[in-house]
């Protein structure tokens, strides 16, 4: 969310700021309900200290016993006090249509941030590792004779309908595997505070993280109101929803490893088959909630975080930097690691890790008492995938495919694996 302060102060930096998210100038939309909010509760105060005043010179009037002047200002009292509560519902209303427009609103860019138009203008920054050569044509994961056995998306679609699977046997365990493994070096050599959290939040939460009112339609709701996780951002940084900590306690650096379920709403036709875009998934999220000025300091770390378990799992993959046209509503700035899929011979996303500046802070309204005192001051939020379990999965399975159909398996999984380091053709453990 916008500061209303900085919109007064340089409109021209607020449109532009939007301009380079392709967006219309809203400044005198915003400053014009913003004026008309601040008059009628200038209006509404003014009204009640007429009506304080008439209330005080009531009580003189009936001790002189002038009846008439005493009903003159009893009726004036009654008329003011009407007056007031009307012109605070008003206020009321122009602060909710205020508010609103700038709940929907997406957050301004860093500089660092390159123009563009759509994720062809995204920028490499880096990359690493070396794509393998096969002597073979490398198949997608599903196609795998050794994965085959153990993804089974028809009993899914029984169950759920479409992009939904079920796993089972030695695929089900590297999977499970993978998310422990992430979890254990994060926590472990990251130092990031293992956290477990709810999968059904409440709606202001969703709309303290940005993901209401813009997006509701990507998410699911249930009938009493909760809303299912998209991913644990939303419940990882609303922690801090409504707290003033001390700066003592910055940074706060979190992981949680959960269910995530998304609606895929504006994704009809893409990425159909397979495990690559499923409504329900598993994701370790990292969240640091940090002092202001160290939010772009903390972005690196985290990026670094997420690269070191593509690393660990010998995957190779890239980091870029996104484009303004790319950005997601409410970051200033993203970095996505693409891992190489060898089945589709292209680099896909497995992770963004990205910064929000103050913007969900003051949605949510997290603040830090400075050390050296002074008026607290809203935090900095980031989050990132470390990584989308699935997607992990993904990339193991065909990186590490044989031509008969087994994968050979990174040597970081198996001490979670029992010392196993393959799936076989057949779908089992070796």
């Amino acid at each position: 969310m916008h500061d209303i302060k900085a919109i007064r102060e340089n409109p021209a930096a607020f449109d532009a700021a939007l301009a380079r998210r392709g967006a219309s100038p809203m400044s005198s939309q915003v400053l014009e309900l913003d004026e008309a909010r601040r008059a009628k509760i200038l209006a509404a105060e003014t009204a009640q200290s007429d009506q304080k005043k008439a209330a005080k010179e009531v009580g003189a009037a009936k001790a002189s016993g002038d009846e008439a002047e005493f009903e003159r200002l009893r009726a004036l009292v009654g008329d003011k006090k009407a007056e007031v509560a009307a012109m605070q519902a008003e206020a009321k209303e122009l602060d909710v249509q205020l508010n609103d427009l700038l709940m929907g609103l997406p957050n301004r860019l860093h500089d660092d941030v390159p123009d563009g138009a759509d994720e062809a203008d995204n920028v490499e920054v880096r990359h690493w590792g070396t794509p393998r050569e096969f002597t073979f044509d490398p198949k997608e994961h599903y196609d795998l004779a050794g994965v085959k056995p153990g993804m089974d998306f028809e009993t899914a679609a029984k169950l759920s309908g479409s992009r939904f699977v079920v796993l089972s046997q030695g695929v089900a365990r590297i999977h499970r595997a993978l998310a422990q493994m992430m979890l254990d070096t994060h926590i472990e050599e990251h130092g990031l505070r293992e956290t477990w959290t709810p999968v059904l939040v409440r709606e202001e939460m969703m709309y303290g993280t940005g993901q209401l009112p813009k997006f509701g339609e990507d998410s699911y709701k249930t009938e009493d109101g909760w809303w299912l996780v998209p991913t644990s951002e939303v419940t990882l940084t609303n922690i801090v929803n409504g707290e003033t900590v001390d700066e003592a306690a910055l940074p706060m650096r979190m992981c949680a490893h959960t269910q995530c379920f998304r609606s895929e709403a504006g994704s009809a036709g893409r990425d159909t088959s397979g495990m690559l875009r499923q409504h329900q998934f598993e994701k370790v999220e990292m969240v640091s909630i940090v002092h202001p000025e160290k939010s772009m300091e903390e972005h690196d770390r985290m990026t670094r975080c997420a690269e070191a378990i593509l690393e660990k799992l010998g995957l190779p993959y890239r980091t870029v930097v996104l484009c303004s046209g790319d950005m997601g509503f409410g970051m200033i700035k993203t970095h996505d690691l693409e891992v190489w899929l060898p089945g589709q011979n292209q680099y896909r996303e497995i992770s963004s890790v990205s910064v929000a500046g103050d913007f969900q802070a003051r949605r949510m309204n997290a603040r830090f008492k400075p050390a050296a005192g002074g008026k607290p001051e809203f935090v900095h939020t980031l989050n990132g995938s470390g990584l989308a379990v699935g997607r992990a999965l993904i990339a193991v399975l065909e990186n590490g495919q044989q031509e008969d159909g087994s994968v050979t398996l990174p040597e970081a999984l198996h001490p979670y694996l029992g010392g196993k380091t393959k799936l076989t053709a057949e779908g089992s453990l070796a």
